[in-house]
């Protein structure tokens, strides 16, 4: 047996994706890295087709926005005005999708250097085609040799101890298996008063477990660890961060976006 999902182009074309139910099961139970990359391989064209563009996260959405894609970039720039991107230097960007928020970043701060780490070998090789691509786009002007591209785990940052301003995971850290590792990694490569920022999906508490599917196709990308408010706050501050700020950030959905900044205390 198999899962068939459609979705309909703006051509009106039908698009088809065949999942395998077993794979469903992995990614829901066990979520280990490779069960990670074969979900979204599997369902990265049709998040793309659902949003109209390279970003796979929910977006920020309020009273007016009006399609995914909007609310998407309106989520990015208000994590670029957290992690003060202007008076940064060197940003790390973790679980980075198709660095398609790292373009954004990029055009708006051209002063900055971007790395880009992904598990995913796939969705790096597409995110190379997608900054020289936006690098060239007429709305966008910045020097497409100030993002690299690593392809490495978050729990074993491939930097230098105190060599990044800013760390960002956008809608990532919940894939980061133990979470624990990846805060550790952070603190080591942060500079001294270097800000961490993260971004996590979280599920409205009085809402009903099956109302995550109202997100159509990004509703697969719920699988995750779905780790706890107070002990990602616990893992963060036991690793001698200072929580400067915590805000939700709700959807049109149930969903909300559990936003952590966090500043690195002199050690």
């Amino acid at each position: 047996m198999r899962f068939i999902i459609c979705q309909l182009l703006s051509d009106n074309k039908q698009k088809f994706v065949s999942i395998n139910p077993v794979d469903v099961f992995l990614w829901t139970f066990r979520r280990n890295e490779n069960d990670v990359i074969n979900l979204y391989d599997t369902l990265a064209s049709l998040m793309q087709i659902s949003t109209g563009s390279n970003m796979l996260n929910f977006g920020y959405w309020n009273e007016n926005t009006s399609d995914p894609h909007q609310a998407q970039i309106t989520l990015c720039k208000t994590i670029a005005e957290m992690a003060e991107l202007k008076s940064s230097n060197d940003v790390l960007d973790v679980g980075s999708g198709f660095s398609e928020p790292a373009t954004i970043w990029k055009s708006e701060f051209p002063h900055i250097k971007i790395s880009c780490l992904n598990v995913n070998p796939q969705q790096l090789n597409f995110a190379s085609k997608v900054i020289k691509g936006n690098d060239s786009a007429s709305n966008h002007h910045f020097d497409s040799e100030q993002i690299d591209l690593v392809n490495s785990t978050a729990t074993k940052l491939p930097f230098a101890n105190k060599s990044m301003d800013r760390i960002i995971a956008l809608e990532s850290a919940q894939h980061f298996k133990p979470f624990s590792e990846f805060i550790s990694e952070s603190k080591r490569v942060l500079k001294e008063k270097g800000i961490l920022v993260l971004a996590i999906p979280t599920l409205a508490k009085s809402a009903k477990s099956l109302e995550v599917f109202k997100l159509g196709i990004l509703s697969f990308t719920w699988s995750s660890e779905h780790y706890d408010l107070e002990n990602i706050k616990k893992t963060i501050t036991d690793e001698g961060f200072s929580i400067i700020s915590t805000d939700f950030i709700g959807s049109r959905y149930t969903n909300r976006l559990l936003t952590i900044i966090s500043k690195k205390e002199k050690f």
